[in-house]
Formats: C-alpha cells, sequence, structure tokens
C-alpha cells in the first residue's frame, strides 16, 4: 500500500481497517510516520506522530485495547485533518509500552466536528513524557513560534470578547475566543507547558454555556473571560523568557483557577496587567500575519514568512550605509565633471536601484496600527467601568500604516490619554444628562497621514477643559506666580506640567500628577507634538503629529549663508521667488509674502539661526511655504540644492533636543546637514518674532 501523506486520506483508511488485520494497520502506522515528517505546521505534525504510535501499539499487538487505541488514533487523525492542537496525553502514556487499561468501555470515535469543539470536562494532567517523546520541548524555534502565535490569538480573543460583550448574539466572536483558547492549550500540552495547557482549558470550559446558550455574556463573565486572557498572556510571556522555569506561576493564578471554574461567584476583579499596552509584534514580527483561508476555499493567497525585527533593523542599517555610499559617488567631482556620459548614466541607474531598495527595505517596518487601537477598547472598558462612566470607543483609520519603532512607543502615551479622557473628559451619567446630554459618552480614535507626518486625534464630547479650573489648581500647586494675561491656550498646557492634576482625590486610575507629562516627552521623544484643543461643555481633541519614520528622510537640499540644511519634501507646498509687489509689512509683527490672494507669515532662517552671509532680499532669494496643519510659513533662503534622500542620524546626547532641528544626515561631501523639522521651525520663528517685535522686518 502507497503510503499517503494527506491526514484525511489516513483517516479515510482507518475507517476502513478492520482492528483483527493487523499488517494494514501497521502499513497505515507508516504511512502516518511518512505524513508527519512532511508535515508543516509543528502541531499537525505532533498529532500524526502521536497517531502513529497509537497505530504501532496496534499493529505489533502491544496494546492492551486495540479499540481504544484506534479510536484515539482516529482523534488525533481527525484533529490533524482540522488544523488543530492536539489534547494532552494522559498520563503514564508511552509509545513503548503496553496501553493502559481504561477505567470504562471505549466509546465509539467521535466525528470530525465533535473533535474540534472543546470538551466541556477537565482533560487528564498533560504528561511531560508527551513532549519529551516528540522530541519538541527544547527546540527555541517552536517555543518562540507558539509563543508568538499565542500572542495573536490571544489579541484576536480580548477583542472578539469585548464585540462579544456589547453584542452577546455573536457566534464568530464566540467561535474566535474557543479557537484560541483550544489552540492555545493543545500547542502547550505538545510542547510540555502544562500549566498554560490547564489554564487554557479552564478558560475554554467558561465559555462553554455561552456557546451553548445557556448564559448571556456580560457583566462578571465578561469581566473573568478578559482576566483569563490577562492570565494567559502571563503565562505565555513566562514561556517566553524562560521556557524551562515555565512552571513558576505568576501571582493570582491559584484565584483565577478556581474562579474560572464557579463562574457563578466570581472572585472581585483586580486591575488586570494587561491594561497597560504590548508589543504589537511581540519582539517576533514586524506585523501579525493573518490566518490562512480554507484549503478548500479557491481563492488565491498571499504567503507570510516571520522575520526578527533585529534583522530588519539590520537591514534599515545597511541600506542606509548604501545610500550614504551612493549619494558619496554621485558627488564625486569625477562623476559631476560629465568626462564620461556612460559613467554618469550607470551611476544615475545605480541612485535609482538604491531608492527602490529604499523604500521597498522602509516598507518592511511599516506596520497599521489596528492592533494599538484595538488594545485601546480594553483600556476604555477597563477605565470606564472602575471610574462608574459609559464610554463607547469609536476608532477610524486603522489601517493607517507607521514605522514599527513609533507604534510601540506611541503605545503608551496612548493609554495615558485615553484614560485621561475616560477619566477627566467624560461626565458621570447623572451629570450628562442634567446637562442635556446622553448618558453615555463618546471618545474618538483616529489617525491618518498628512503630509510626511502621521497625524493621531483623540477627542470625547465630554465636559472641556476649564481654564479658571486649571489656572486655580496650578497656583494652588505654585506652577504659576499670577494668572493674568494668560490665554486659553497657554493654560491648557499646563496639564502637561509635572506634578499637575485636577483630580479631587488619588486613585488608581488618576490624581497623582503622572501621566499628560509623560505624554509629551514621549511624543516629543519621537519629534512629534502634542496639541489641544477645547470648547467648555462640548470635549477635548488631543492631536499627536509625529513623523512617518525616524530612519529616512525623503527631502529638498537649501542652502542659507555657508549652511546647507534638508526641509522635508512632506511638508513643501510651493517654492518661488517673490515679485516687490507681493510682500507686505506688518508693524511689530514682521513680515508677509502674498501667495495666491493668501498672507503667509515669512520668516528668514539667516536670522533664526544666526548666519552670515545670506541673501536678505526676498525678491534675489527663493521663498520655501512649509504647510503646517491648516496653516502655512514661507521661509527664505538663498538657493534650491535638489531634491535627496537620506537616512537621518540622531544628534547625539552631546548636542541634544534643538529647537526647529529633527535630526541630523550625511551629505555626499561627507559633511553633516540638519535636517528641519517644519511645525518646530515656525514655532521658534515666531517666538522669536513675538519676543523681538519687528526684528524680522526688512
Amino acid at each position: 500500500m502507497t503510503a499517503p501523506t494527506a491526514p484525511r486520506d489516513l483517516l479515510t483508511l482507518l475507517d476502513c481497517s478492520d482492528p483483527g488485520d493487523l499488517a494494514p494497520i501497521g502499513a497505515l502506522a507508516a504511512s502516518a510516520d511518512a505524513a508527519a515528517a512532511v508535515a508543516g505546521a509543528p502541531a499537525v505534525r505532533a498529532l500524526l506522530e502521536r497517531a502513529a504510535r497509537k497505530l504501532w501499539s496496534v499493529a505489533e499487538d502491544r496494546a492492551r485495547d486495540p479499540v481504544e487505541s484506534l479510536a484515539a488514533a482516529r482523534r488525533l487523525l481527525a484533529a490533524a485533518c482540522a488544523g488543530e492542537a492536539p489534547e494532552p496525553e494522559p498520563a503514564g502514556h508511552d509509545a513503548g509500552a503496553a496501553e493502559p487499561t481504561p477505567a470504562e468501555p471505549a466509546a465509539p470515535a467521535p466525528p470530525v466536528a465533535a473533535i474540534a469543539s472543546p470538551p466541556s470536562l477537565p482533560p487528564p494532567p498533560p504528561s511531560a513524557d508527551a513532549a519529551s517523546d516528540a522530541g519538541i520541548e527544547s527546540d527555541p524555534e517552536l517555543i518562540q513560534e507558539f509563543v508568538s502565535e499565542a500572542q495573536e490569538y490571544l489579541a484576536a480573543a480580548e477583542q472578539a470578547l469585548l464585540v462579544l460583550e456589547g453584542n452577546p448574539d455573536d457566534r464568530d466572536a464566540v467561535d474566535t475566543v474557543f479557537r484560541a483558547f483550544h489552540t492555545i492549550k493543545g500547542v502547550a500540552a505538545v510542547l510540555g507547558f502544562a500549566p498554560v495547557a490547564e489554564f487554557a482549558h479552564r478558560a475554554e470550559s467558561l465559555l462553554a454555556p455561552v456557546r451553548d446558550r445557556r448564559v448571556r455574556f456580560g457583566g462578571d463573565y465578561a469581566s473573568l473571560a478578559l482576566r483569563a486572557v490577562d492570565m494567559l498572556r502571563a503565562l505565555v510571556d513566562r514561556v517566553a523568557v524562560a521556557p524551562a522555569g515555565s512552571d513558576a506561576l505568576p501571582a493570582g493564578f491559584t484565584a483565577l483557577m478556581d474562579a474560572l471554574e464557579h463562574p457563578e461567584a466570581p472572585a472581585a476583579e483586580t486591575p488586570p496587567a494587561a491594561a497597560a499596552p504590548r508589543d504589537a509584534e511581540g519582539g517576533a514580527s514586524p506585523q501579525p500575519a493573518p490566518p490562512p483561508p480554507p484549503a478548500d476555499s479557491g481563492v488565491s493567497h498571499e504567503t507570510w514568512v516571520r522575520v526578527r525585527t533585529d534583522r530588519l533593523d539590520q537591514l534599515m542599517d545597511i541600506v542606509g550605509e548604501l545610500v550614504i555610499a551612493q549619494s558619496m559617488v554621485a558627488a564625486d567631482p569625477g562623476v559631476l565633471s560629465q568626462r564620461s556620459r556612460d559613467l554618469a548614466r550607470k551611476v544615475a541607474q545605480v541612485g535609482k536601484t538604491v531608492r527602490e531598495l529604499q523604500d521597498l527595505s522602509l516598507s518592511l517596518r511599516m506596520v497599521p496600527l489596528r492592533a494599538t487601537f484595538q488594545k485601546m477598547t480594553r483600556v476604555v472598558r477597563d477605565t470606564a467601568r472602575r471610574v462608574g462612566r459609559q464610554v463607547e470607543l469609536v476608532t477610524d483609520g486603522e489601517e493607517t500604516e507607521l514605522d514599527r519603532k513609533l507604534v510601540d512607543a506611541l503605545a503608551d502615551p496612548l493609554v495615558h490619554m485615553v484614560r485621561n479622557a475616560v477619566d477627566h473628559g467624560i461626565e458621570p451619567p447623572a451629570a450628562r444628562i442634567a446637562g442635556g446630554k446622553p448618558p453615555g459618552g463618546t471618545v474618538r480614535l483616529r489617525a491618518s497621514h498628512a503630509g510626511g507626518n502621521v497625524v493621531v486625534q483623540l477627542s470625547d464630547d465630554g465636559a472641556g477643559l476649564d481654564r479658571d479650573r486649571l489656572v486655580a489648581r496650578a497656583l494652588e500647586r505654585g506652577l504659576l506666580e499670577s494668572g493674568d494675561g494668560l490665554s486659553e491656550q497657554d493654560a491648557f498646557q499646563l496639564i502637561f506640567e509635572p506634578g499637575f492634576s485636577t483630580a479631587a482625590s488619588i486613585t488608581d486610575v488618576s490624581g497623582r500628577g503622572v501621566g499628560m507629562d509623560v505624554v509629551r516627552r514621549a511624543i516629543e521623544s519621537l519629534n512629534g507634538r502634542v496639541e489641544i484643543a477645547s470648547v467648555r461643555g462640548r470635549g477635548t481633541t488631543f492631536t499627536v503629529r509625529i513623523p512617518l519614520t525616524l530612519a529616512i528622510t525623503d527631502g529638498m537640499l537649501v542652502r542659507v549663508g555657508g549652511q546647507r540644511y534638508i526641509v522635508p519634501s512632506a511638508s513643501i507646498r510651493i517654492t518661488l521667488r517673490p515679485e516687490p509687489t507681493a510682500l507686505r509689512s506688518v508693524a511689530g509683527r514682521g513680515e508677509l509674502v502674498m501667495l495666491r490672494g493668501e498672507a503667509v507669515p515669512l520668516f528668514r532662517l539667516s536670522r533664526i539661526f544666526g548666519l552670515d552671509g545670506a541673501i536678505e532680499d526676498p525678491t534675489q532669494g527663493l521663498v520655501v511655504v512649509l504647510e503646517e496643519g491648516d496653516g502655512c510659513s514661507a521661509f527664505l533662503v538663498d538657493d534650491l540644492l535638489g531634491k535627496q534622500q537620506v537616512v537621518t542620524k540622531s544628534l547625539g546626547e552631546y548636542v541634544g533636543k534643538v529647537p526647529g532641528v529633527s535630526g541630523g544626515a550625511i551629505l555626499g561631501d561627507g559633511r553633516v546637514g540638519l535636517i528641519l523639522d517644519p511645525p518646530g521651525l515656525t514655532a521658534l520663528a515666531r517666538q522669536e518674532v513675538w519676543t523681538n517685535g519687528a526684528a524680522f522686518a526688512a
């Protein structure tokens, strides 16, 4: 008999086999071994290997109960057909020993659909021998794959539980949670991580009454299920850090196990550790790989491969050095002299290829904000329950892509801002009703691209910021000597001061004055900024602007005096040489340039940076108009030297943060050019105008 390699073929042959005819069963065992050797998924390979051991015990007449052994083999093959992880093997089973006598008569083999559904009774304790027999418990690649996939499954389960809480009749959400718990349970059992497998089974059993429509999901059931997800995360994280010591249990493990066993009286809810932001990729992949479509769908689909993030970072560094080397070659006098047109053409072709490689390598680091936004749903839900609010989170622009490192760094500030919006922004239900609002508030989180930046807006329909209350609290804490003459926007900026809080008392959510100052420092470390807009009684909007990536800048090289600067191309609206009639001067407020009927503030880079030898007459130089949010600003430069992609470098701790400058880059001649930060540059220029009056006037 030819050995089939498809688990479904093995299952069909087993159904046709006679338990008393040992020769075909031996051939079937050999076929199962052959199928295991070519199986791609570790879990399926483990299932096939276990099924082969059961079949060999029957074929070699070592099984004490051949019928039970064949039924067990059929269950394993059916699970392999479904692509599921295996059930834990009972303690004491060994491939080379006789099968133990069952305590009860063997039941007939269940159909595939029955195997796909998790059992409602606790399984026998997983055996450490099951993993060691398969020889996979010490394979670091398999363990890393398990950790990465478990983190993805748990993220999907958490999102499905939040959906299920709002719509208890959503069967797809129930199936998603079951699939996550069941898969984690089985793979953990194969790898020998007994606590993970046992806890996942308890969590799976919690949802059985919901699946069977005996319990309506919500309230304490929802909280308990979400706590189970948090605990599984903690268990998986311990496996990732120390697989050999993964039996060490997190705090609260036993109590939560008891609560899962008796969900009718759940334990008091404790703040979940997973409410804090987590790495979107789990340190294993630039973005989570979507689950493959069913094998019989007949639809072509993309294939995915996991790449370690440190290798992506190394690739970006190498490509960055390649870009610098290519720019040096292109700027070599021998190439610029045009002595050899053939050489110049080849150098141009290399430059084009390097730019394409640079764009491709940059795209590999881009991940959508979807995972980060989904985590905010949990943050809103938990915070609202603690502070007694009714809040709905509405998201938009989840597909907006951002550099992976920026996505990771943005998670913490977003958590602080979302908690702040729920706790301080949204009023209690009674206060909202008294103010003519619905009892439930809305927090909106949206993302979009704007030029070379990503804009993330967080808005609420709450009470808004109260200028007088902010000033009074600042005076009380000694942050201000006087509130006279303080504008509304300046008062709003007080919430970013360390130690500042308007909370009446300290809670586990707010009141310690730690939060918004962390937000501003974190955003500024990403070369971004935070803006506030608020209307009393209608709500507050926080706008975060951060660059698309910190690795590469596509810019325009400009000359001012004897210095060269790089202006991000995405921020440039237009460049022009103005006519004398287009220039205006406002006493005490600087210069303006008329652009298609619009008055645009005109600033001089030479005066901002204190440079000598620059062109002073705008009609003799060039004006670069930069877009900034909803407005524009114009800057006078001497000349445009050309467009160039540069690798962004930090200025280092010694230089630190320079206003109006986002970083530096090595130019073609080996010298360093500063990369300008348009929003910061505009703010710096306006500050100089307000401070020095007409110092910039012609």
